[in-house]
């Protein structure tokens, strides 16, 4: 059997207040193990929880995501919806922080310093009606 690991440590590993994993926990995305009252951990809600972290981080999904995947293929839902439209969203994101970056490293070098409304690389991204 595995060693259990108590809600603190694994709160301290992931460097998250008790108070997520309580929510986590009421939300059913993890599911601890209680003895004498206080929450523990096994492997498998430790592999769990890194994921939920994960997804959360680098995969900025929401609480509502992360349990639809979770949750797997259900009769009106399938997981892979849900990690499909997150994709479009990051793309989105990827190419509207991409255009900003180019936009701001021209900035640092535009001619019009203090009169940026002048530059006609600003102005051909937005042409007058």
């Amino acid at each position: 059997m595995d060693a259990l690991i108590p809600i603190r440590d694994l709160a301290d590993h992931f460097g998250l207040p008790l108070s997520t994993l309580h929510y986590w926990e009421r939300r059913g995305l993890i599911q601890p193990l209680r003895r004498a009252g206080r929450r523990f951990f096994d492997s498998e809600q430790f592999y769990r929880t890194a994921l939920v972290v994960l997804w959360r981080t680098t995969g900025m999904m929401s609480i509502d995501d992360i349990a639809t995947v979770l949750a797997g293929r259900t009769q009106t839902h399938d997981w892979r919806d849900t990690v499909v439209g997150r994709v479009r969203t990051i793309e989105d994101q990827i190419a509207k922080l991409d255009s900003a970056r180019t936009y701001l490293n021209h900035l640092l070098t535009c001619r019009h310093e203090n009169e940026f409304e002048n530059c006609p690389k600003f102005r051909a991204g937005f042409p007058r009606p």
